[in-house]
């Protein structure tokens, strides 16, 4: 498996998409890395020679935030909004949809799994 940027990318890959295993990169960001230095987006990933991977590792190291800064620089973002109180950083907080999904039905990734609430009784139920 060759290893760029800390990261090791699957070998039998085409180079286009075993680059959107490091994190930060997508299929977009790959190919225009890909283009910017002439590499065909077709080679399998062990077919690179250690010299085009070296230049693949310095172009996306000088010119993208990926990984771990990339991951802080996330967080960094989501702890602000929480900070200064706005309404993001609130739903934030509360593990609630940020962007004005509904939550009467759906949200169900942010909420968690269902928290049964009993409902109330009948009088028919009671016995009265």
């Amino acid at each position: 498996m060759p290893r760029l940027c800390g990261v090791d990318i699957p070998a039998e890959k085409h180079i286009e998409i075993a680059l959107t295993y490091i994190y930060g990169i997508g299929r977009a960001t790959s190919i225009r890395i890909l283009k910017e230095l002439g590499i065909e987006r077709t080679v399998r990933a062990k077919e690179l020679s250690e010299d085009q991977l070296a230049k693949i590792g310095s172009h996306i190291e000088k010119n993208y935030v990926i990984e771990g800064s990339l991951r802080h620089e996330r967080s960094q973002n989501i702890q602000r909004l929480k900070d200064i109180r706005c309404y993001r950083g609130q739903r934030h907080r509360a593990g609630l949809p940020v962007r004005g999904q509904r939550t009467r039905t759906n949200a169900r990734t942010r909420k968690g799994p269902r928290k049964t609430v009993a409902g109330k009784k009948s009088v028919k139920a009671l016995g009265h």
